[in-house]
């Protein structure tokens, strides 16, 4: 077994990024498993911050490779973008980037389709991201999707692509006034797109099996987190794949024997980018707070991140959910100057306390948060290099969150950049 997965542990945005590419400098492989460019992980290093969308975060890592399965929807205008930074940046991307054939094109009939559903779902818009994402694998899941390997066949590709156009112009003229795109200036563009990643496609899933056998040591990273799995996560205000540890297996075609463990990341706090319930969210001064400390607003969209206190009722469901077994608590430090810390360890509904993370969204937003209130460790974490340094009241807030999720803090982050981390052996 030498494959480690990597979740989000609840609602996206627990910097997933900076932990990837931490723990990637001793991998040989980390490939992404789900979601599209709709994620953003954030990473710096000596100050200087990239963000990437799709690629995977070992590609900072000179030794290396990086893999996009199959389970990824992929927009060649953000794929080329990224590469594109990463180049200009010196680093190698050709060399050491491999993508699924069987990956799903995103088209940009996709993101046009995901905005204008957005802007007309009213009372029940899910607060997507508007690129394409929700539509691409709506076309996956009924069959009309397009896949990177289409794009060989000239004219296999150029069929699907006129059946869909005429679905899609059914929708975009006659509801929304739409005109029609242009089918030959997609179909130049999308094959335009193929010529420059040829040497990047492959059978992903043949490559990752056959390093598995080798032994090679393997990073899953999944993008969003596990309360935005279609499937686990507070539907339907959720993503439309499977960010949980399952969704590893589907999304890079590696068996669950592989899987040695599972790290969820969990922000010290919570936060929720779009619509949804948020039993902890804090529409105060203290939520503001968090925000301007935590600088939570969105990798991807810039949209500011609604703040919270940390919810265990959601991890620990969580941590069941995904089988995670090692903690890395993120952004601590943004708790310094706090002088007391609640955290929520129970839910009640309706006078009755509720057992178990609830499913259903008129429970998940009509419940009320119990809290169990510590104290602050009031003084900055900033230069703390070993676990030893660490104030009791933090040791306090640690032994909590082990305790009632059953899950062991093994990584701490103290700031974005790479160099702030403690790891405990």
């Amino acid at each position: 077994m030498s494959v480690t997965i990597v979740v989000g542990s609840q609602w996206g945005d627990e910097g997933k990024g900076k932990i990837v590419d931490l723990i990637s400098k001793d991998a040989d492989i980390v490939a992404r498993y789900q979601g599209g460019a709709n994620a953003g992980h954030t990473i710096v290093i000596n100050s200087k911050q990239y963000v990437l969308h799709l690629i995977p975060s070992g590609i900072l890592h000179p030794n290396c490779i990086c893999v996009i399965g199959n389970g990824v929807v992929i927009d060649p205008i953000a794929l080329k973008s990224e590469i594109k930074m990463l180049e200009e940046n010196g680093i190698d991307v050709h060399n050491r980037l491999f993508i699924s054939h069987k990956a799903h094109l995103i088209m940009p009939y996709h993101k046009l389709l995901d905005q204008v559903r957005e802007k007309d779902a009213k009372s029940y818009a899910i607060g997507t991201t508007g690129r394409g994402i929700g539509p691409a694998y709506f076309d996956k899941a009924t069959r009309v999707g397009i896949r990177i390997v289409d794009l060989l066949d000239r004219k296999g590709f150029e069929q699907k692509l006129r059946n869909n156009l005429e679905e899609k112009y059914n929708i975009l003229h006659k509801i929304y006034g739409f005109e029609s795109f242009n089918i030959d200036e997609l179909m130049e563009e999308y094959l335009s797109f193929d010529a420059e990643i040829d040497d990047l496609i492959t059978d992903t899933t043949l490559y990752l099996n056959n390093a598995i056998q080798q032994g090679k040591k393997i990073i899953a990273e999944g993008a969003q987190g596990a309360l935005l799995d279609i499937d686990h996560g507070t539907y339907p205000f959720v993503t439309s794949s499977n960010p949980t540890s399952g969704g590893a297996c589907t999304g890079l075609g590696i068996p669950p024997t592989s899987i040695s463990n599972v790290i969820g990341i969990v922000k010290a706090y919570t936060t929720r980018v779009g619509n949804g319930p948020f039993p902890t969210e804090l529409n105060d001064e203290t939520g503001e707070r968090l925000r301007q400390i935590g600088a939570e607003f969105g990798a991807t969209t810039g949209r500011p991140r609604r703040c919270g206190w940390l919810d265990l009722v959601a991890l620990r469901y969580s941590v069941m959910v995904n089988g995670i077994k090692d903690i890395a608590l993120t952004k601590l430090d943004v708790l310094d100057d706090f002088d007391e810390i609640n955290v929520c360890t129970s839910y009640t509904y309706e006078g009755r306390t509720l057992k178990s993370f609830p499913v259903d969204i008129h429970t998940l937003e009509n419940l009320k948060c119990e809290y169990t209130i510590l104290k602050g460790w009031k003084t900055s974490l900033k230069g703390v290099r070993h676990w030893t340094e660490l104030p009791a009241e933090v040791l306090q807030y640690f032994e909590l969150i082990e305790k009632f999720t059953g899950a062991e803090i093994k990584i701490v982050s103290l700031s974005p950049d790479r160099a702030d981390t403690l790891i405990k052996l």
